[in-house]
């Protein structure tokens, strides 16, 4: 029997010819990453264990973009701890101030994650990396300090999924409508502790920032991890990227698959998912009247350079509904350098938005953007958990850029097709 492309990934990290689900295995991490909420318990970890040093300076990733540029004294002292400890350590990367970034679009843009690698990060959403070929997953910090010690993690091998999206994409869908659509079929529970393959044509025509997207929210339906075949589109993102060699894999034609889901794109419209589940999800036009307070443009699912051009070209030339606060978040100084030299930022400043220097902030709550009781948000973020994003009462709705920007201008959810 075959093997799936995430089975191939973790028998070469193993060092074994061939794994099945179901099979733990001990396996040599190429990256081990940490943040500024989950790094500073695995530093306390790695210190009490009496290691000397890191298993390899270039390998260990720190990032903090959770609480920054800091929002008060406990979180300085977090991000402090990141710091002290990265040049105590003298590690390669450590992006801190004007270089800091949201970990999970910038890691990529670095070339600092690569096709084929085996990546854990203690952030749920290090699943993202699998839009690029790699498995990634999350891990608690205990396990990041055993990583950053030893170089090495010990796994179960998932079941894989398999998902085909055949067909084109309609107008103003975008790949997270296609992910949303797929959560709101399947549940939050849909994929626990399994691989999501994604494959088919509308994903073999779908650019480096959907991928990424879509394998950012895999952890919502439950899924160890979310995987792209790596093809040309990858090797285009990441050839003058990379910091290192990467390997391109593929899952063979008789791998074995737990389940496989086909939709037709045709019939799949832009998506809202409802509080307080991603699941909860609604094509739009059956979304009704919904008024809102805020829209948040940004995220390690949607804050980069094309999420900003989409909201940019939808936004153009209209202003934010009185009353509505529009802030807009690109995740990485690149991100915001290109958008302020295209012309985006004066886009966003005429229509009336706020915007944020690079920041995981509104999107757990941590600030650019609490809720206060009773007020209701479109945020392209990944989770509208019961006080996520402020106050216990609040609500969020996940829905694309396009979406978002149209809902900003409109004061209430709605497409792009509903502006004059």
């Amino acid at each position: 029997m075959g093997m799936t492309l995430t089975e191939k990934i973790l028998a070469v990290h193993a060092g074994v010819d061939h794994v099945k689900p179901g099979d733990l295995i001990n396996a040599c991490v190429d990256v081990a990453l940490g943040n500024d909420i989950t790094a500073p318990i695995a530093i306390d970890q790695f210190n009490q264990s009496g290691a000397k040093k890191v298993f390899d300076k270039d390998r260990v990733i720190l990032v903090p973009d959770h609480f920054v540029p800091n929002k008060d004294i406990k979180s300085a002292m977090q991000a402090k701890i990141l710091r002290d400890f990265a040049r105590a350590h003298n590690l390669t990367y450590f992006y801190d101030a004007g270089e800091m970034g949201v970990e999970h679009a910038l890691l990529p843009e670095k070339g600092l994650v690569l096709p084929g690698d085996l990546v854990i990060g203690a952030d749920s959403h290090t699943c993202t990396y699998g839009g690029l070929g790699a498995f990634a997953t999350g891990v608690g910090s205990t396990d990041l300090a055993a990583a950053m010690v030893t170089g090495e993690v010990w796994l179960k091998v998932p079941e894989s999924i398999k998902f085909i999206f055949k067909g084109k994409l309609s107008k103003w869908v975008e790949a997270k409508d296609l992910i949303l659509y797929t959560i709101g079929k399947i549940g939050v529970d849909g994929a626990l502790y399994q691989a999501m393959e994604f494959t088919g044509e509308a994903i073999e025509q779908m650019g480096m920032a959907g991928r990424l997207t879509m394998a950012n929210m895999a952890i919502e339906a439950g899924a160890k991890n979310g995987i792209f075949v790596p093809d040309a589109v990858t090797e285009a993102y990441v050839k003058n990227r990379a910091v290192r060699k990467y390997t391109f894999y593929e899952s063979d034609p008789d791998a074995e698959y737990v389940k496989v889901f086909e939709f037709d794109c045709k019939n799949i419209e832009p998506q809202v998912a409802f509080p307080h589940l991603p699941e909860n999800v609604r094509g739009i036009s059956d979304v009704g009247e919904v008024v809102i307070d805020q829209v948040v443009i940004g995220s390690c699912t949607n804050g980069r350079i094309e999420d900003m051009r989409t909201a940019a070209q939808i936004i153009k030339g209209h202003k934010v509904a009185g009353g509505i606060r529009l802030i807009v978040i690109p995740a990485t100084p690149y991100v915001y350098r290109t958008a302020l030299n295209e012309g985006l930022f004066e886009i966003f400043l005429d229509a009336g938005a706020v915007i944020s220097p690079p920041t995981c902030g509104p999107c757990l709550g941590g600030h650019m953007g609490i809720l206060a009781r009773g007020e209701r948000a479109v945020a392209t973020t990944n989770r509208n958990f019961v006080g996520r994003m402020g106050h216990p009462e609040s609500e969020v709705y996940l829905a694309s850029p396009s979406v978002a920007a149209a809902s900003a201008v409109l004061g209430k959810i709605g497409g792009p097709d509903q502006l004059q």
